[in-house]
């Protein structure tokens, strides 16, 4: 017999009973039982290394103790240290997580959600990077609960947000009070309403401080496509830093939309030997825990991910 795969029929034929005793001593059932034979039961459990079939007791009992959380990419590791707050909730309250990459892709994100479902999941934490809102309103319909970070979504549901724009418009002020008047924004595409919101606080500062707008001193790539073995922000930092190189008017100052943004451009410039911060300033935006591992340790606007990873699972 493989032990690995024992079922309730061999623990009921090694302890000389019925699968029904089996079933009810193994769900802990108020059936009564005797000592003698729950003790039996229990051994041959033990003895054939028994592990309980969970799909199974779900499908009967209707129940589970999952909560699935989707996130857009592993690799940033602002998104590790969100899961880590839920994770920690999670299993003081006796839950499971299920983590599902994205890979920035809707359709995947789609996929997950379907799955997750599918599954009877308890429910569902997602930073969303799609723009349909009709599978969400599908599962809200459904009394599915959802919470939402990261991004600020349509749907109903519980949210843990962020005031993108003050932050965005709090570090350009910082740049602003060190002096600098020409200041550059760097990021990936504007296609989310946190960059959205991020790039609103830029202009805001900007406006606020009698500052011009140059729109070539905004810096975005067009593209945006995760893949397994590269870090698709810090790559694109190193690629806008070189066009940021390349500008006839330079700017003094660079606001990066994220922290690995920020440091693929200082390792941009640093390959170029543009020293940071003697020759340009540079802030990114999330505080990452690399950010003071860099060097020189980064300036950045703190989103508290773990913290927000606890609100998340709590709710």
């Amino acid at each position: 017999m493989n032990l690995k795969n024992a079922t309730i029929y061999d623990i009921a034929k090694y302890a000389k009973t019925s699968t029904a005793t089996v079933s009810r001593v193994l769900s802990n059932s108020d059936y009564p039982v005797s000592d003698e034979l729950k003790q039996r039961v229990l051994d041959a459990a033990k003895k054939l290394n028994y592990t309980p079939n969970l799909v199974g007791r779900q499908l009967k009992t209707k129940e589970t103790s999952d909560i699935a959380v989707i996130i857009p990419n592993i690799s940033n590791p602002f998104y590790p240290s969100i899961v880590l707050g839920v994770e920690d909730v999670a299993r003081e309250k006796g839950y499971n997580v299920l983590l599902c990459d994205s890979y920035r892709n809707p359709q995947l994100e789609n996929a997950y959600l379907q799955s997750m479902v599918e599954k009877q999941v308890k429910g569902i934490i997602i930073s969303s990077i799609s723009q349909n809102n009709k599978t969400f309103m599908q599962l809200v319909e459904k009394d599915l609960n959802i919470v939402a970070f990261d991004q600020d979504v349509t749907f109903p549901c519980n949210k843990i947000t962020f005031d993108f724009e003050d932050g965005g418009f709090l570090a350009v002020e910082h740049l602003i009070m060190l002096g600098h008047k020409k200041i550059a924004l760097i990021g990936a595409p504007i296609n989310r309403p946190s960059r959205k919101s991020i790039y609103d606080g830029y202009l805001k500062a900007l406006k606020k401080y009698n500052i011009k707008f140059n729109k070539e001193y905004v810096l975005l790539n067009e593209l945006e496509k995760e893949f397994h073995n590269e870090i698709y922000e810090y790559k694109n930092g190193i690629e806008l830093a070189k066009r940021f190189l390349q500008l006839d008017d330079r700017p003094t100052a660079i606001f990066a939309i994220n922290d690995l943004t920020a440091i693929g451009v200082i390792q941009g410039l640093k390959s170029h030997g543009v020293r940071v911060p003697e020759d340009i300033s540079v802030v990114g935006f999330d505080n990452i825990f690399i950010s003071e591992m860099v060097q020189p340790a980064l300036t950045t606007v703190d989103q508290p991910q773990y913290e927000m990873g606890k609100l998340a699972a709590n709710l």
